[in-house]
């Protein structure tokens, strides 16, 4: 006989029945699962880690914490160190690395804009080897890049695909990008910003790679989110773009949030670089976020157990140490303290002290870094690794010298592997505008526009050519001056513009005409200075290229006993070229980024060129038998 259900029995069913259909239509939908998804909540972040809901964990360094807003918690970036880590090596964790197919997504603000700004990756971008994917922003828009093994270009490079949408700081943004094997695409907001079909097949991943959140590092880069991170997922198929939409709209009340961080916590907007150093001083400069009170701590141990304290609130540092020992190694850091006592601490730094007249010393030559701080960066930590004593700029430090950020995003991250270990003595190019910025950044003798300075047994003048330098000026007369009365074994002047130069199209286009002043006519009267007061070398950048020049005397080439010019423009401005055309002058022409190291010792001077590659490519010497 058939058994019949009770009425408790049958109820139980339906309400099991109504539970997973309940359940189906909550978990249903039209996307990919996810094969690795972190959110930063106060229940998954602790002791130094981010515990992942699918795939691994993730461990954190420096000051990051977790925030909470109107709608929610997120991870708190400061840029200070901060990191969340998900492998040293991409081959640790594998299995979350989609082969074929990927989604991207992720929450986040941007408090800081940076030419290179990271979200999630794990690739390498180093020259021509450019392999795996990066998902990050740019100083105005948020881009994907990507490295597949059937790159358009047939040599797996990766590309970079800029979205259009212009962030605002603070705000939230829902960035997802999708690569279907045959299209790369980057939406904003549940929006498409942009698409590319330079990829194609499977991911063409580096042999080993960091896999990080919050930064965009590789082997020779580690730029740093300064913002906030809500969650970052990623996915091994192509989600479709309804499925993007729904997600975006899932948290859409977040895009109403400005989530700027405390104005309270304190932060290094450019930190620690040295200025103006003689054989028993040094000035040290840093900015900070909020203006606070100026701590340098200094000895001759990395201890640092010496002090000075400068009450007086400022952001920008200056602390001039005086009473140290010539040609000595000294320790520092600094800090500083808020109205609140809240302090903020740089790392630990060494410096030295200028040397004596008898002790050998070599120092670099950089100029027009300009807006491209991969370039400079490269620039200073390979100058830095020669160990010189100290660095001089030909100016045009940056872009726009009227923009903060060309500041504190170009030149100082870009310089500051050299620059926080040796002071670097600047003049003005065209494109710091004579703005308020050049001045409150450096500290130089008045009026700082010109001055000059003495290592070892060298005598450097700096000169600033977007003013008046004709023979009835102040600075000609000046110059004239301390050239005369200067008695050191080397005489080195600096300054932007060029004397002579072969460049195809600064001084008349040489690819129309055969007309060129070859060289800017309106500092050429400076020459009969040079020559007359026996300088050995003369130091300008402008044009964006190598050029050395034969010693020049009364307009024409000599063998010796004669000024030679040197332009080294390569710092990091987009590349010039010379005329087809040889001109009498030029010795040694090169269109390519580079820095210069100049090696003295009593008599002799050893002078060397290098590529942005660290290949030589020029070089030569200079011996004095007797003074001239």
């Amino acid at each position: 006989m058939p058994r019949y259900l009770s009425h408790q029995e049958f109820v139980h069913i339906v309400l099991v029945v109504v539970l997973v259909a309940t359940t189906r239509a909550l978990y249903a939908h039209e996307g990919p699962d996810p094969v690795a998804h972190w959110s930063f909540t106060s229940r998954a972040v602790g002791d130094g880690k981010v515990a992942a809901r699918i795939g691994p964990d993730a461990k954190l360094s420096g000051r990051t914490r977790v925030v909470t807003d109107e709608l929610g918690e997120s991870l708190h970036f400061s840029g200070w160190k901060s990191a969340c880590l998900i492998a040293e090596d991409l081959n640790e964790v594998g299995e979350v690395l989609p082969d074929q197919a990927i989604t991207l997504s992720a929450w986040v603000t941007i408090e800081k804009r940076q030419a290179w700004g990271g979200i999630i990756g794990t690739f390498q971008d180093n020259g021509n080897a450019e392999t795996g994917w990066v998902l990050g922003y740019s100083n105005e828009n948020f881009y994907v890049g990507l490295a597949s093994e059937g790159a358009d270009d047939g040599d797996g490079m990766m590309t970079y695909l800029q979205g259009e949408t212009a962030y605002e700081l603070g705000r939230w943004y829902h960035v997802v990008a999708v690569y279907d094997g045959a299209k790369l695409c980057l939406f904003v907001n549940g929006k498409l910003d942009g698409e590319s079909d330079r990829q194609s097949g499977g991911i063409l991943y580096p042999e080993s790679a960091p896999f990080m959140i919050g930064a965009y590092r590789d082997d020779n880069e580690n730029i740093l989110h300064q913002g906030r991170i809500r969650e970052v997922s990623i996915y091994d198929l192509a989600a479709k773009e309804a499925w993007v939409r729904q997600q975006f709209e899932h948290h859409q009340k977040l895009t109403s949030v400005i989530a700027i961080q405390e104005t309270s916590q304190q932060q290094f907007v450019v930190k620690p670089y040295l200025q103006f150093g003689t054989r028993t001083s040094m000035t040290f400069m840093w900015q900070t976020s909020q203006p606070g009170s100026s701590v340098l701590h200094y000895g001759e141990t990395a201890e640092c157990s010496q002090m000075i304290e400068i009450d007086e609130a400022k952001s920008i540092h200056t602390v001039k140490l005086t009473g140290l020992k010539p040609e000595t190694q000294y320790f520092y850091r600094v800090e500083t303290l808020g109205p609140d006592g809240s302090g903020i601490y740089s790392d630990g730094y060494t410096f030295c002290t200028a040397v004596l007249e008898e002790t050998p010393f070599a120092f670099a030559v950089i100029s027009d870094t300009q807006g491209n701080p991969k370039v400079s960066g490269q620039i200073s930590k390979l100058a830095w690794a020669q160990r010189p004593s100290f660095a001089l700029h030909a100016g045009d430090l940056v872009d726009t010298g009227t923009v903060d950020s060309h500041w504190t995003q170009h030149f100082f991250p870009g310089m500051e592997e050299l620059i926080c270990r040796v002071p670097f003595y600047p003049v003005l190019g065209n494109h710091e505008q004579n703005a308020k910025n050049y001045f409150d950044y450096m500290s130089l003798p008045d009026p700082e526009y010109y001055y000059q300075f003495k290592y070892g047994n060298a005598h450097f003048f700096m000169i600033d050519t977007n003013r008046n330098v004709g023979p009835e000026s102040e600075q000609y007369r000046w110059l004239d001056e301390q050239l005369a009365t200067s008695d050191s074994i080397w005489k080195f002047v600096c300054h932007h513009h060029p004397l002579y130069s072969s460049d195809e199209n600064d001084f008349g286009d040489l690819w129309q005409t055969n007309q060129s002043s070859r060289g800017d006519l309106r500092v050429r009267p400076l020459a009969s200075l040079y020559e007359k007061h026996n300088v050995d070398l003369v130091w300008n950048g402008h044009i964006h290229s190598y050029e050395r020049t034969w010693p020049v005397r009364d307009g024409k080439a000599q063998e010796d006993g004669a000024p030679i010019y040197i332009i080294a423009g390569g710092g990091g401005g987009g590349l010039e070229t010379p005329g087809p055309v040889r001109s009498f002058f030029q010795n040694h022409v090169r269109r390519d980024h580079h820095y210069v190291m100049v090696h003295v010792n009593g008599r002799t001077l050893e002078f060397r060129a290098y590529t942005v590659d660290d290949r030589l490519f020029d070089t030569f010497r200079l011996e004095k038998k007797s003074q001239r």
